[in-house]
């Protein structure tokens, strides 16, 4: 598991950087190992957009928010978040410090990924549906 270090995009001085934000990442072969699946599965989830990435670290190495798995692999509602929040204009790096910004007002403590978790799919895609308009 990779811990989030160095600066990889270009953050307000304010907003801490998406690395930090995020916290703990899975490179893909991290995933890969975590779900048992093959690097080109791997890759192919990625591809599929069933999970966004990002670059991170010193190596800049493709990596993947351990929030979106839980014990049963990765959280089935993210891909359709991952479309309404790309249909509003987000680009994936949004998207991705979006879910991860704490969120005090909904009803899940924490960011849209822990209202996620939690099962409140419909009111996070809900307020990403509010961000396109």
């Amino acid at each position: 598991m990779w811990h989030a270090g160095l600066v990889t995009d270009h953050a307000p001085d304010h907003e801490p950087d998406l690395e930090t934000l995020v916290g703990q990442w899975l490179t893909v072969p991290d995933l890969a190992e975590r779900l048992g699946i093959p690097l080109s599965a791997v890759r192919k989830i990625i591809d599929d957009r069933e999970v966004l990435s990002a670059r991170i670290g010193e190596r800049n190495v493709i990596a993947v928010p351990e929030k979106f798995l839980d014990d049963e692999g990765v959280i089935g509602a993210l891909k359709g978040t991952f479309t309404v929040l790309a249909d509003g204009g987000m680009k994936d790096d949004e998207s991705l410090r979006w879910l991860f910004t704490p969120d005090p007002t909904l009803p899940a403590e924490g960011a849209p990924i822990d209202a996620l978790r939690a099962g409140f799919k419909t009111e996070v895609r809900r307020r990403a549906m509010e961000l396109a308009f």
